[in-house]
């Protein structure tokens, strides 16, 4: 994405104030930047450590100079990125990263910045060893954490930072945002409730994982407007094929539940979200006795999409109880 832009038109207060920063030479050591999900942390992080890294900042990264190429293809030593989203950060991690940026950093700039994404996912050890680091931090060292929930983060950690918070984009800007640049209705319904900025939706609608989850989604939903032994079949017959990842899986799972918020809707005469599926919808909520307890056990399964058990059953498994309601 065009993270220079997307800060610019869309995060203006985020965009002065590190600006700023930039041009006067008054950089926070510590940033902790905060915002809901769908917004683009991990996107906006490595952008601002490619900023206080570039070659030649204008103020912010060119992101065409050696320096900012080199830390895309990550081949940047004196530049280290963790990611809680993708499991839990232990204390040994961190141990590791504050051993190395205790050292003289190996680059001619004389500069070195880590991106810890998701800073909730650290064990409360690896917390308080960061805590200790952020507090007498190398001169040369500058950190940039991010979160989607403040509130795990140890509150000494906030402190010692410089929060800087990106906003949701009001969903009806990003869906126009998508018709101008011809995003498909029904692309940029289910995905503007995912994520908030028209370049994240264009990447993933594109994306093989995503749209297996969508043809997953459609057949199923489909067979499910003419009961639940024909979606069982359907899923039985081809849909599960589709699959056969866990980022496939946990985007079908996101997707049957925006469907079942639109059922509980539909039922209270309430607008959709999803106004492209409104037929689905209709007839979905015909065959459904208590949508609103069907729509609880689809999120219950959609927080088991990431633990060892298989996807398969997992969505055979919610038919079932489809059917049991």
């Amino acid at each position: 994405m065009n993270v220079f832009s997307y800060l610019k038109q869309k995060q203006p207060i985020v965009y002065d104030v590190f600006s700023k920063a930039i041009k006067q030479g008054k950089l926070a050591h510590a940033y902790l930047l905060i915002g809901e999900t769908g917004t683009p942390l991990k996107q906006v992080g490595e952008f601002l450590a490619k900023t206080i890294l570039c070659d030649s900042p204008d103020p912010f990264a060119d992101e065409q100079c050696e320096t900012c190429r080199r830390i895309s293809q990550g081949d940047y030593p004196d530049y280290r990125f963790y990611d809680g989203s993708q499991g839990t950060i232990k204390k040994e991690e961190v141990q590791t990263l504050i051993h190395y940026f205790e050292q003289t950093p190996l680059e001619k700039k004389g500069i070195m910045v880590y991106l810890i994404h998701c800073v909730e996912g650290m064990t409360p050890e690896a917390e308080n060893s960061l805590l200790k680091f952020l507090e007498e931090p190398n001169p040369s060292a500058y950190a940039i954490l991010t979160t989607r929930n403040e509130a795990k983060v140890l509150p000494t950690i906030v402190s010692r930072c410089q929060s800087l918070h990106l906003h949701l984009v009001p969903r009806d800007e990003v869906l126009s945002d998508c018709k101008k640049a011809g995003v498909l209705e029904a692309d940029a319904e289910l995905l503007s409730l995912v994520v908030n900025d028209l370049d994240s939706i264009q990447e993933t609608a594109g994306s093989k994982t995503y749209q297996n989850a969508k043809d997953a989604f459609e057949q199923i939903g489909n067979a499910l407007c003419n009961g639940v032994p024909e979606a069982r079949f359907t899923a039985e017959n081809g849909a599960l094929s589709l699959l056969s990842d866990r980022n496939s899986l946990q985007f079908f799972f996101e997707m049957m539940t925006f469907l079942f918020q639109d059922v509980v809707s539909a039922s209270f005469h309430a607008p959709l979200r999803l106004p492209s599926y409104a037929k689905m919808t209709k007839k979905i909520l015909e065959k459904t006795q208590d949508p609103k307890k069907t729509l609880l056990s689809i999120m219950k399964l959609r927080q088991e999409v990431n633990t060892n058990i298989n996807g398969g059953l997992l969505v055979l498994h919610m038919l079932h109880q489809m059917k049991e309601e």
